[in-house]
């Protein structure tokens, strides 16, 4: 199988080599020494360690400027506190990768209480919300995109992995075409992108081709499994400058914030990621090819170009998805003892099992898996720092769900 799969080891290894020169370059050019591994108390200003991380973001992501703070909490939190921070009441976000994630939703009130009680979604705020379904390819529907722009649509939004859905993540082809014909017909509207698990997968980020604002999270691709919390909302000047407004308050923006001596970690997260999401990337295409080869529908399709590093695999039964989650639990190097089981998790409507035996919590850019418990009942496979660790993590998998007779090697081919 992994013989099968050495053409496309191959084109990793090669996007990996140009990813590190890049991330190397960024480093080089923005004169990083150790004095930027110190941190400052209080309100941080004049931190020159968490002004040259931003520096570094920028210039990987080819941006203007950047933000990269610990008190970002998640890549839902970057996501919204961008959102709150370029769109004012009466103008309409338009999302065009069909409905966003479960804790997104919750962000835009799709999720929320009843309309009375007031909790602060965007909705709330009197900005409008609509989604443009993908197509029957599961890919951007231009013309439907073109037709959907309204005059007060603001902002066109983009989530390139795939959340809880059964499709691929969005190619970056289609993040660029969408972002060219957007900005051809209304170059005032803004466009966004969620970049969660897409970093590094290959040689071009989407604000390499237009996107005017990007955000994802420190513990997933970028942070290397070093970071130990955070985000980062990358983008045009004076967007960022909106958006920190938002992240603190109007007037202060990104002048204050304590990075907590995390610049060290977050800054050799960043010289790692290139090669961790190479292994990481290389184990979801293992995965799927080791799951199809059973007769399990899985989400990329086997041996694909990748565009994230998420694996899905659709098991039809609550009780092989619970074993698989449990089974790569069983495979971590933190809390292998311990057996997940499905809760109420905050922000989604289903309950949500989690194997997460990670040395940074809740990191998924570390061997992790997780699945919502609703049919078709679907596990999501991530991460692995070393591609060694995925590889026995999925054969655990295997092992686990064959001597709980939830799978017969033999009659499953």
């Amino acid at each position: 199988m992994e013989e099968k799969l050495g053409d496309s080891f191959q084109e990793m290894d090669e996007i990996c080599a140009i990813n590190q020169l890049k991330v190397l370059k960024a480093f080089q050019d923005n004169n990083i020494n150790d004095t930027h591994f110190g941190w400052n108390t209080g309100y941080g200003y004049d931190d020159v360690g968490r002004e040259a991380v931003e520096k570094v973001y920028a210039s990987i992501f080819h941006t203007e400027a950047a933000l990269v703070r610990p008190n970002l909490v998640n890549g839902t939190h970057a996501i919204a506190t961008t959102l709150f921070g370029i769109l004012k009441p009466g103008e309409e976000l338009l999302e065009v990768t069909g409905t966003p994630y479960d804790t997104l939703q919750t962000v835009i009130g799709k999720n929320d209480a009843p309309e009375s009680d007031f909790t602060g979604t965007l909705t709330d705020y009197g900005i409008q919300y609509r989604e443009v379904a993908l197509g029957e390819d599961m890919d951007v529907d231009l013309d439907a995109i073109v037709n959907a722009i309204q005059p007060e649509t603001k902002v066109v939004a983009m989530q390139r992995s795939t959340g809880y859905d059964w499709r691929p993540a969005i190619p970056l082809e289609s993040l660029r075409i969408v972002t060219e014909t957007v900005h051809r017909l209304r170059p005032d509207i803004i466009v966004m992108v969620d970049n969660c698990y897409g970093e590094f997968v290959d040689v071009q980020e989407p604000t390499d081709f237009g996107v005017d604002v990007m955000a994802g999270s420190l513990i997933k691709n970028p942070g290397g499994g070093l970071a130990l919390s955070g985000g980062y909302i990358v983008g045009r000047s004076d967007l960022i400058e909106r958006i920190s407004y938002r992240l603190t308050c109007p007037g202060i923006g990104a002048e204050c914030g304590l990075t907590f001596g995390q610049n060290r970690s977050v800054l050799q997260g960043m010289f790692l990621a290139p090669k961790v999401v190479n292994a990481a990337v290389k184990g979801a295409m293992l995965c799927g090819a080791a799951y199809d080869g059973l007769g399990f529908e899985v989400m990329p399709p086997a041996y694909s170009k990748r565009s994230d590093i998420v694996q899905a695999i659709q098991f039809k039964d609550p009780d092989k998805t619970i074993a698989f989650c449990q089974a790569i639990q069983s495979a971590s190097p933190i809390d292998a003892y311990v057996t997940p089981i499905p809760w109420d998790m905050p922000g989604y409507e289903d309950q949500v099992i989690m194997a997460a035996g990670a040395f940074v919590q809740g990191s998924s850019i570390e061997l992790s898996a997780d699945a919502p418990l609703r049919e078709p009942y679907i596990a999501y496979f991530q991460g692995g720092l070393t591609y060694e660790h995925a590889r026995y993590g999925i054969i655990k998998s295997l092992d686990t769900m064959v001597k709980k007779g939830l799978i017969d090697v033999e009659e499953e081919r």
